[in-house]
């Protein structure tokens, strides 16, 4: 009775994620929308998004409808949650990653940096095609940066709005303060601001 009692306590407390592939659709979209989400290291979180991401591009019509009407009903406490975990899973990524580059000795911080962004690219690549695109983190490193440039002359032609690095600064500042900020201690927020400043100077210098 003890036992069946402790497992029963457990079970209620956490549950763990369902087997993307071999679950409902509207199962594994409808954890994205509980506290339980959070509760898993960061590296299963993106995981679990990299493998759900898979799942969407093989859906079949049934699925997909049943996907839609899934997102459709979210409303009230559950989209707050879905909300919720978004917001705590992009603070953790950025706390995490500032943490480490404030350790780190002066000369070991702008490799840290180069493959703290080729990293994310990589990750962005499998998660909208499915597989990595067959480059070297250096010619990712190299695109983001002529992509920046581009931008900036694009800009200083037409004579319009302010650089992209001042726009790209100003765009994270506000989701910094709307989204993550709140999710943040001050020691998180201070580390993350500087890493941020640092990542932004490295890519347009």
């Amino acid at each position: 009775f003890i036992g069946g009692g402790t497992y029963w306590w457990v079970a209620i407390r956490w549950k763990p994620p369902p087997s993307i592939f071999d679950s409902p659709v509207d199962d594994a979209l409808g954890y994205l929308a509980l506290p339980d989400f959070n509760k898993l290291p960061v590296e299963e979180r993106l995981k679990f998004l990299l493998e759900l991401a898979d799942r969407f591009r093989g859906l079949q019509p049934q699925e997909s409808a049943a996907a839609a009407a899934f997102l459709a009903g979210v409303v009230g406490p559950a989209r707050a949650q879905l909300h919720e975990n978004a917001r705590t899973l992009a603070k953790d990524v950025l706390a995490g990653a500032a943490a480490e580059y404030i350790d780190l000795p002066e000369e070991q911080r702008g490799p840290f940096i180069d493959k703290w962004v080729a990293d994310w690219m990589r990750l962005g690549e499998r998660m909208t095609r499915g597989e990595e695109r067959p480059r070297s983190d250096d010619e990712r490193l190299a695109e983001a940066r002529r992509d920046i440039q581009r931008n900036r002359d694009r800009v200083a032609e037409d004579g319009g709005p302010p650089p992209p690095s001042d726009r790209i600064a100003s765009r994270f500042m506000d989701f910094w303060q709307s989204e993550v900020e709140q999710a943040s201690s001050p020691k998180e927020q201070g580390q993350i601001v500087r890493f941020m400043n640092d990542v932004r100077k490295r890519l347009t210098r």
